[in-house]
């Protein structure tokens, strides 16, 4: 439990608002430019996107609408390794980070074709440069000897991989207090109120002033944003997961629906509702996940099933993030995205030392929440 502030008014160079995969990101990046930082979280009544995170670093298909998108991704995918290695060096804490590639598996002719359609436009889009293969069945069973023969093939591509997003919450969390950060998680956010050259951000326990404020609050950055200046129009999607028993080792590489994690149990999911901001799970939902994952490996039938969750996506009308600095209101930021594993490198990268410097090479006029206004 991490200690309450004061009452009263405490001070920091930044305030992060949001203490999940995004926020820790960011605060554990601002750190690196010497800025005092305090994280201020909702605490275990969050929504908390991060604990249903899928744990997938996935390049293949992202931006396919939105070239920009694809680029940063990619670039996240590549910084992976080094701040993986850094944290396990740091904390001791490996968040069990593999990049050998990943497949996305089709169940028929059509799907695989429209995948393959949509990779080559995006390879067009980057100049060529866009590694990928399709896959037949055959081609398919030299990964996964168990695939069903249900499946009509895959795409594949090197740049996919996959973690623990636990472990790098706890990772990316000890790290942060370690080098002196502050995590008041004594409740929401209540106001933030603009005085000068610096913010006043009211909460349960106390007031708190900085330079710097971040939201990063996933969906509650809608009430946010607007006390800044900026506009964050997200709204929930709930996805389903299922966990199942440790197995041998079958799946050597992620897929877009199942994978094995490194304890040994088999993660099932990928399903998406809009259902407003319930966070519970159906039957029906979970049958009809679980009946895909035992079409694409058989061996699955026999397996126990031992947990079950929902949670609640950050989205955008468009699926992309919002990256903006407030006009209104310098030195206020909004991060908003649904892929805080992907990202999670660039956000504790060039992101942070956007925020840190106001200078970054990252395409961010495509991530403005203007965009919706048109």
């Amino acid at each position: 439990m991490t200690p309450r502030p004061r009452n009263g008014s405490r001070s920091a160079d930044a305030c992060v608002i949001g203490g999940g995969l995004v926020g820790m990101a960011i605060a554990l990046g601002l750190q690196r430019h010497g800025l005092s930082v305090a994280v201020l979280d909702e605490g275990d009544i969050a929504l908390r996107a991060s604990r249903g995170n899928f744990g997938l670093v996935w390049v293949q298909g992202k931006g396919d609408t939105q070239p920009a998108y694809a680029s940063i991704t990619r670039r996240s995918a590549r910084l992976w390794p080094d701040l993986a290695g850094r944290l396990q060096e740091q904390t001791g804490i490996d968040v069990q980070l593999q990049q050998r590639g990943g497949l996305y598996l089709c169940l028929t002719e059509d799907e695989l074709e429209a995948r393959r359609r949509m990779l080559a436009r995006m390879r067009d889009a980057a100049g060529g440069d866009y590694p990928h293969e399709t896959l037949d069945l055959p081609q398919v069973r030299d990964y996964f000897p168990d695939i069903g023969d249900w499946v009509s093939g895959a795409t594949w591509c090197p740049e996919d991989g996959h973690l623990n997003p636990l472990l790098l919450l706890r990772a990316l969390t000890e790290r942060f207090r370690a080098q002196g950060g502050v995590i008041d998680n004594g409740g929401r956010v209540q106001a933030i109120d603009r005085h000068g050259e610096s913010f006043r951000i009211t909460t349960p326990t106390g007031a708190w002033s900085c330079a710097k404020v971040v939201l990063a609050a996933g969906l509650g950055n809608r009430e946010l944003a607007p006390q800044v200046g900026l506009s964050a129009p997200v709204f929930p999607n709930r996805g389903q997961v299922l966990i199942a028993e440790r197995v041998r080792p079958f799946l050597h590489y992620p897929t877009g629906h199942v994978r094995q994690t490194g304890e040994g149990t088999v993660q099932i999911g990928d399903s998406k509702e809009d259902v407003g901001f319930d966070s519970g799970t159906t039957t029906d939902v979970m049958a009809h996940i679980a009946r895909r994952a035992v079409r694409l490996f058989p061996l699955l039938r026999d397996v126990r099933m031992v947990r079950a969750w929902g949670a609640l996506r950050v989205m955008t009308p468009d699926g992309y993030p919002v990256y903006e600095a407030s006009r209104d209101c310098p030195g206020a930021y909004l991060v908003t995205c649904h892929s805080g594993v992907t990202l999670g490198a660039l956000h504790e990268g060039p992101l942070a030392d956007w925020i840190a410097r106001d200078d970054t090479d990252l395409p961010l006029e495509e991530f403005h929440a203007q965009r919706f206004a048109l």
